[in-house]
């Protein structure tokens, strides 16, 4: 029998691996996530979408723990996202006890709908901003 999350999780990343993200470096408009490599050290990026809520980026990974860049984060919590074409300083959080589908509901969006369709295994992450500047 075809294990069809198994399935899923693969064309999606898939996808991603070699479109979206290869396309989303060249934008400055899309919202990026710089985390450092759990193996290599170096810088990765992912395209990502979520909302800022005053000092704080939210986001669901549609992937959870299968995510490269949450296992990043798992890793080494301090990231950098590119938010409107400026990079912050972060810290993420990984919540695995959040509401996911309320916290979609929260950031709304083409995106929320994309992690909906195209999720396996949901997972919640929160990144407190520096302060500008920093």
């Amino acid at each position: 029998m075809v294990d069809v999350k198994a399935l899923k999780f693969k064309l999606v990343r898939t996808g991603q691996r070699f479109i979206v993200n290869p396309l989303a470096r060249r934008s400055s408009n899309l919202t990026m996530l710089e985390t450092t490599g759990r193996k290599s050290g170096l810088p990765r990026l992912t395209a990502i979408g979520g909302r800022r809520q005053g000092d704080s980026f939210w986001l669901v990974s549609e992937h959870g723990y299968r995510s490269d860049y949450v296992r990043n984060i798992q890793a080494d919590p301090h990231v950098r996202l590119r938010l409107r074409g400026q990079w912050r300083s972060g810290t993420a959080t990984l919540l695995p006890d959040d509401d996911t589908a309320k916290r979609l509901d929260i950031l709304g969006g083409l995106n929320s709908v994309g992690v909906r369709v195209a999720g396996t295994d949901l997972l919640t992450i929160r990144i407190d901003l520096e302060p500008t500047g920093s």
